[in-house]
This record gives structure tokens, C-alpha cells and sequence, in this order.
């Protein structure tokens, strides 16, 4: 659903600009290539991109790029100086401030985190998945025995 105050063909130029920016995160990106792309002034498109997506392009972007690069880092292929520099950050300091501060991890520890997690079996399956498909259970190797019902006082 449009919000009221933008016409059809104006919302239809911002998703176009969005794809844009979906489709090219790894180049350089700024407000007036996006506005280029849009057909529409800079001040005119910020505000109504800032609008429908609740954020500026330039977060968009950032947010986009840091996406891309959660996936990489959970990955093997790519040093972290290769995927700074495939996703369109011009230095490796930016990059890691900016990781840390949308995901909470620098991306050398997100990255062990994430090969740690992949590595560790789960252990933990719900009741409700163990009835519906009929699963059996492998006993677990555990110290303690389970005492008779006619011991117990």
C-alpha cells in the first residue's frame, strides 16, 4: 500500500533507485547517482526514500553491504581485507567500525563465531519435532543411574 502523499509513478522511481543500490552496493554509491537514477533532485529524493524505507539511502546501503558481508564471513573463500574491499568500503577501519556497531562483533570474531556455531551438532530437539515424526532419542552417556521405583521413600 502507497502511502497517501506519494504518487505511483514517484514511488515507482524510488524502488527503482532502490534496486539500484541492490543490485551495484559494491561500486560507490552516492545521493547523486541514486537521484540520477530516480529522476528526481537530491534534497527530493532523499526525503522521500528516507520515507518509505524508514531509512537514508546512505544507511540503506551501509545496511546492504553489512549483509553481504555477514554472509562472506560465515564463509571460507575471502579474507576480510578482500570482502572490505569487494562490498565497496574504501578502508578496512570503516568497515570494521561499521560491522561492529550494526552487529555487535568485529568481523574477525564474527567470523569464529560463526565457524564455531556451524561446527557444534545441536544437541537440543523439541519435544513436539521428536512426536510428530516418531524420532528415537540415542540415550545420552551420563553418570547417573536411574533408581528403581521401589526404592524410592
Amino acid at each position: 500500500m502507497l502511502p497517501v502523499s506519494i504518487a505511483a509513478d514517484v514511488y515507482q522511481k524510488i524502488v527503482r533507485a532502490k534496486i539500484y543500490i541492490d543490485e551495484n552496493f559494491q561500486q560507490p554509491i552516492d545521493l547523486h547517482r541514486l537521484s540520477r537514477e530516480a529522476c528526481l533532485s537530491r534534497y527530493h529524493f532523499h526525503r522521500l526514500f528516507t520515507r518509505i524505507y524508514r531509512l537514508t539511502p546512505h544507511q540503506y546501503l551501509t545496511r546492504k553491504r553489512i549483509e553481504q558481508a555477514r554472509v562472506w564471513l560465515a564463509g571460507e573463500d575471502h579474507t576480510i581485507m578482500e570482502i572490505c574491499n569487494h562490498i565497496g568500503f574504501e578502508s578496512i577501519g570503516s568497515f570494521s567500525t561499521l560491522f561492529k556497531k550494526e552487529i555487535g562483533h568485529a568481523p574477525r570474531e564474527y567470523r569464529h563465531l560463526a565457524h564455531a556455531k556451524r561446527q557444534q551438532p545441536r544437541s537440543f530437539i523439541p519435544h513436539c519435532f521428536i512426536e510428530t515424526y516418531g524420532l528415537e532419542i540415542p540415550a545420552a552417556k551420563s553418570n547417573i543411574q536411574e533408581v528403581p521405583p521401589q526404592q524410592i521413600v
